[in-house]
């Protein structure tokens, strides 16, 4: 079989090659191209003739599906697919598969930081210390006591439970799709939504982008948190409504909020409102990116493809 990985994978190329190699001694052939692209024309380019490729976050659309019949399976190096033309690879028998699991600890790590960042206010500091006109220090609050609500207590909710825990919180859940066993072990307390919102000083995210997932966190949900509550999103852009999440802030009916993640990937246009709240840490999308879950990252797909060519398909999306 012919195998593409049509981007890079944040690693170096000798790792590459290690791991291509029992594809490569199988009798498969690999080809890697190191510069990414979101040309359209170009992916189709790329793709012609594969039987299997690899992709990270970069679209995959519909077109460029369609433009290759000899298509298996579409590798996702990543943990969300909704990037990919799933309903219509589906639709032509097309496996899709995952590499969920290799950023847990890099994005729980990251939604600490910015807790951290809004409670201590240290981006805050490092610009105004920098400024002649230096207003004095800033009083900051603590995570030990907060009541935290985790929305999702899949295996990155749990991750972070577990550090939050470490910092003394207490913690509370809301899952639409289950109870894990794991939580109520680590004394999570489950409760309908509407009540974690009202509960919560810190609400953090940690669900995938469905159809029943997008716009979750509304103006009305937002009404309901703590003017002293912090919301985090380290999951998916779109699962709360951002320019109303702008207002809420703006309008002091909550006090800080840290987002990793937005209704489209950066570079974000100059009038998303979110640019221009108060009390707002955001960062690029950068909860799955360390040197470590990379290389984690890159050992999944690349098992991922092992495993599909030795016809024992693995992570692959059921929806």
């Amino acid at each position: 079989m012919l195998v593409k990985l049509l981007e890079p994978l944040n690693v170096s190329d000798s790792i590459i090659e290690k791991l291509a190699e029992p594809i490569k001694q199988a009798g498969h052939e690999f080809v890697y191209y190191n510069e990414k692209t979101t040309d359209s024309v170009e992916l189709a380019n790329r793709s012609e003739g594969a039987d299997v490729i690899m992709i990270a976050n970069n679209s995959y659309p519909t077109d460029v599906i369609n433009q290759n019949d000899n298509l298996k399976l579409i590798n996702v190096a990543f943990t969300g697919v909704d990037h990919v033309g799933i309903a219509h690879a589906k639709n032509q028998d097309i496996m899709i598969c995952n590499a969920a699991g290799y950023a847990n600890q890099a994005v729980a790590e990251l939604t600490i930081g910015l807790v951290l960042d809004l409670y201590r206010h240290i981006t805050q500091g490092d610009r105004e210390i920098r400024n002649s006109n230096f207003p004095g220090p800033f009083q900051g609050s603590e995570i030990k006591g907060k009541t935290v609500g985790l929305i999702g207590t899949g295996k990155i909710g749990m991750m972070t439970a577990h550090l939050f825990k470490a910092f003394g919180a207490k913690l509370v859940a809301s899952d639409q799709s289950r109870r894990n066993p794991e939580a109520e072990d680590l004394g999570i307390e489950y409760m309908e939504l509407d009540e974690l919102l009202t509960q919560s000083d810190i609400v953090s995210l940690h669900i995938p982008l469905l159809p029943s997932t997008k716009g979750l966190i509304s103006k009305e949900k937002l009404d309901l948190m703590k003017e002293s509550a912090i919301l985090i999103n380290c999951a998916r852009g779109p699962i709360v409504d951002n320019d109303a999440l702008a207002d809420a802030l703006n309008e002091g009916r909550i006090a800080g909020a840290g987002i990793d993640v937005f209704d489209m990937e950066p570079p974000i246009p100059e009038d998303y409102k979110l640019l221009h709240a108060k009390n707002a840490i955001l960062t690029p999308h950068i909860g799955f990116l360390t040197d470590e879950a990379m290389e984690l990252r890159a050992r999944i797909a690349f098992d991922n493809t092992i495993a599909f060519l030795e016809d024992r398909p693995q992570n692959i999306i059921k929806r």
